[in-house]
């Protein structure tokens, strides 16, 4: 059904390749899309989208995002709208409010040259900042849980723009209750920072070493941000678009949750089909979990880093084997043959299922 309600002066282009708009640089056309660069034309191209029951995809940085190659036969937004601001709300300490279509990294960049901390841990995650909360974002040891104060989105069954709190966002691990769901468009997000020009407390073991420290110090946010882009590089995890290992969705599968009750039988197995010398990692997930490391049981299942598929044009990361790369030439289908072959092998040989993170559009993992 085609959209004739869009606001009026809206940018509606036809035809529009997605693969233009995702990390993975794979994707096929739109056939509407509206770029919105104020809040206010994102809520106004949504609801106008749902007015005339056109399918709707909100899009923001496509980092986290796989489309099909038939693309997405409905109405895609853009979310573009820029913008921030600081507020002090106590000694010692700062509310950031930014506007969903801003960079994320630029953000971070920005809290770092100010001396604000808090974020400093997230450099180098692509995408933008609307995003952040659905996913509750994190990496080495810090996630978007631990700093966010409340986002405003528009709800689209309601039409109306809300308020919700980090609390009201049900976040866990790599998930909220905003996840998996069309039902919200997140439109700003606001964090509390530090302004004493340290880090957060420096909790994962990579990251404390390569810095030089104890685990739980505090060390400048600069030194901080730059070790993290360092380890970030040094596993195609930061954007360059002549390095094929960063045309990826970043981790295409999440750690896997293994309740309690279950997890001596599948350490079991592991140990019956690595050796038993074999060191398993695994840390807390909360109350009657264990969290295993993905990457680890992919390269134990026989799934070497640079493993390739579909004729070459999909492979792991030579990097790091929980990137799932287009090597230039790929489709949609390469890649979700090579995910299908990972997953399924994880799951022969140690009995674990593995999980996607990105969003799949019009495409499925059978």
């Amino acid at each position: 059904m085609p959209v004739t309600s869009l606001p009026l002066g809206a940018d509606v282009r036809t035809g529009v390749p997605l693969s233009g708009y995702t990390t993975l640089r794979l994707g096929g056309p739109a056939a509407r899309f509206v770029a919105a660069g104020t809040a206010a034309e994102v809520v106004d191209a949504v609801r106008a989208t749902d007015q005339d029951g056109d399918p709707l995809l909100v899009l923001g940085g496509g980092s986290n995002l796989v489309v099909g190659d038939l693309g997405f036969d409905g109405t895609v937004v853009l979310v573009a709208n820029r913008g921030s601001k600081i507020d002090c709300t106590a000694p010692g300490r700062v509310q950031l409010t930014v506007e969903a279509g801003e960079d994320w990294d630029t953000v971070v960049a920005g809290t770092v040259e100010a001396g604000l901390g808090g974020l400093e841990c997230l450099s180098g995650i692509p995408g933008l900042v609307g995003a952040t909360p659905v996913q509750n974002v994190g990496a080495y040891g810090v996630e978007v849980a631990q700093v966010l104060v409340s986002v405003d989105l528009y709800d689209r069954p309601t039409g109306e723009i809300r308020t919700l709190t980090a609390a009201e966002l049900g976040l866990g691990y790599r998930t909220s209750v905003l996840k998996g769901t069309d039902r919200a468009v997140v439109l700003r997000a606001r964090f509390e920072l530090v302004d004493d020009g340290l880090s957060a407390p420096i909790r994962y073991t990579e990251l404390a070493r390569a810095l030089g420290v104890r685990q739980d110090a505090r060390v400048p946010v600069a030194a901080a941000r730059e070790a993290v882009l360092d380890l970030r590089r040094g596993k195609g995890m930061v954007l360059d678009a002549v390095d094929h290992d960063t045309w990826s969705a970043g981790s295409f599968f999440t750690n896997p949750i293994v309740p309690d009750d279950g997890l001596d039988a599948v350490l079991a197995r592991i140990v019956a089909a690595v050796g038993p010398d074999v060191t398993i990692p695994r840390y807390p997930a909360g109350l009657g979990a264990s969290k295993l490391s993905a990457a680890w049981l992919i390269e134990r299942a026989g799934f070497a880093k640079g493993h390739a598929g579909a004729g070459g044009r999909v492979a792991l990361s030579s990097k790091h084997t929980l990137a799932l790369t287009n090597r230039g030439d790929a489709t949609t289908a390469d890649l979700l043959a090579l995910a299908l072959e990972v997953r399924d092998g994880v799951r022969a040989a140690f009995g674990v299922d593995l999980h996607l993170e990105p969003v799949l559009v019009n495409c499925s993992l059978s």
